[in-house]
């Protein structure tokens, strides 16, 4: 797993002291839980880059203190008897509705009006399918994970076992918050590589962060309430606010994400993407976060942190997500295993605040009764016993050497194509100089080649109120993570041929 540590290379504390504290933060406040198998040293090291050794003094002084232990040739874990005080999230009481009624309703004095949705022909339906899927050989479509990596045995492993010792759960209905073993696997995972402190109560399982985006725009969203989004954004959740009536007010977003010092004077929701904004990349820095926190305080609005591909930090240690700094429990944090097992396992899942839990929980139960039952009871062993850790460090080493190759070969073959959000996640951004084609030519005679290349729209992003000749829209999206190394010489050549000058 990768820690989300915040080093800093010239602080008033040495490397290693920082490295022991925070660890011990993260045990001591519960997530890091007892039991948990921390990463290899060289790996520690690598990501928060700075020697081994650092990190092995700073193992070697947890483990005198009794907060990690070694089992040698295993590694190193939490240790077992350690006295934990789990930070409880905190709960709002004496509040039936949610915050932002009674403050971002009350100057408008709007009432919630019926019926809530707008008629369907209004809707604009959002599909994520591939729109060149079995026509290019080479596709550089964004958020797909190669289905070469798939762990099939040990998947398959799984299943069967999951069948044979609890066959009378295929006849059985489940609980529409998810089956509690997954739920409690994904608060320990998440606490320690998100530094989220959470217990199952608070998590709900969804069909994928689409499902989770509908039931919270359902619970959150009548026609007239002004909701804040990035621009350009995630067009699925884009829509969906807007087909319950949302009214979008869009954020400026530069290279470091959300512009929070654009954010409207009043809203009462706000989504965002802050480890690696859709589509442009940035990652949200510290003081940001802490920005768009007191502006949901103030404005009483809820906050939903999608956190889509968060497992891939390739340059450092990942930033604590959002939900971690929620001191007033108004981040709903949005997860899914679509980025690292892929989309067909329809799996995401939602942390909740307090006040949400259980009307989320019902509005789910309208929907279904659970997810199946088979593939939760699957992830649930594959994460409790270590696979779904593996999987992900294999992915993210692969990914990071396909990064780092195509953004090589940009260098040597469209040298003028200036590449930007790649630190994370598993695509990057292009910028197409000023004298190039417009963004649907390109993706045109890519096509013709037999090349997959997306501009914004293209590519599931929105753009609000953008000129045409705006720089937004002067942008490829190239996911790389489908694709292995021959694969991206192989495109990049054949756009060289179709884009000499460009």
């Amino acid at each position: 797993m990768q820690l989300p540590l915040n080093i800093v290379a010239h602080g008033s504390e040495s490397l290693q002291q920082q490295i022991t504290q925070q660890i011990r933060c993260l045990i001591h406040d519960g997530r890091l839980a007892p039991g948990t198998r921390m990463p290899a040293t060289r790996e520690l090291a690598s990501d928060l880059g700075v020697s081994r050794n650092t990190v092995i003094g700073a193992f070697q002084r947890l483990i005198a203190e009794g907060c990690l232990e070694s089992r040698e040739p295993v590694g190193t874990f939490v240790a077992q008897r350690i006295i934990v005080d789990r930070v409880a999230p905190p709960v709002v009481t004496g509040q039936a509705t949610p915050p932002f009624t009674s403050a971002a309703r009350q100057d408008t004095g709007m009432h919630r009006p019926q019926p809530r949705l707008r008629p369907p022909q209004h809707w604009q339906p959002h599909h994520v399918a591939r729109p060149h899927a079995g026509q290019v050989g080479l596709d550089f479509w964004v958020g797909r994970p190669d289905a070469r990596l798939f762990p099939l045995r040990s998947w398959g492993m799984l299943l069967a076992r999951a069948l044979h010792s609890q066959p009378h759960q295929l006849c059985e209905y489940g609980d529409p918050q998810g089956m509690l073993a997954l739920r409690e696997a994904i608060a320990s995972h998440i606490g320690a590589t998100r530094g989220i402190a959470t217990d199952a109560g608070r998590v709900l399982i969804t069909n994928g962060i689409q499902e989770g985006l509908s039931l919270l725009a359902q619970l959150l969203i009548a026609p007239g309430v002004e909701v804040a989004v990035e621009n350009p954004c995630y067009m699925g959740a884009s829509r969906v606010f807007a087909a319950h009536g949302g009214v979008l007010a869009g954020v400026p977003v530069d290279d470091q994400g959300m512009r929070t010092d654009a954010l409207p004077r009043k809203a009462a929701l706000a989504y965002v993407t802050p480890s690696h904004q859709y589509p442009l990349g940035g990652t949200l820095p510290l003081e940001r976060r802490e920005a768009l926190l007191a502006w949901a305080r103030n404005c009483g609005a809820y906050v939903l942190e999608d956190d889509y591909d968060s497992d891939f930090f390739y340059d450092r240690a990942p930033l604590l997500a959002l939900k971690s700094l929620d001191h007033h429990d108004q981040v709903v944090y949005l997860g899914t295993f679509s980025k690292t097992l892929g989309a067909g396992l329809r799996i995401g899942y939602m942390v909740l605040p307090h006040s949400l839990c259980q009307a989320a929980v019902n509005a789910k139960a309208m929907l279904n009764n659970s997810q199946s039952w088979l593939e939760q009871a699957a992830l649930a062993a594959f994460m409790a016993e270590g696979g779904y850790e593996h999987h992900v460090r294999r992915l993210r080493r692969l990914y990071a050497d396909r990064r780092d190759h195509l953004r090589t070969a940009l260098g040597q073959w469209l040298p003028d194509w200036q590449v930007q959000g790649a630190g994370s996640g598993m695509h990057l951004v292009a910028r197409v100089p000023p004298n190039a084609a417009p963004i649907h030519e390109l993706e045109r005679a890519a096509h013709a080649q037999g090349v997959g290349i997306y501009g914004v729209e293209r590519g599931n992003g929105q753009l609000l109120n953008v000129a045409a000749d705006h720089p937004w829209r002067r942008i490829v999206l190239l996911g790389y993570a489908s694709l292995d190394e021959p694969q991206i010489s192989d495109a990049l050549l054949r756009l060289r041929q179709v884009f000499p000058h460009s």
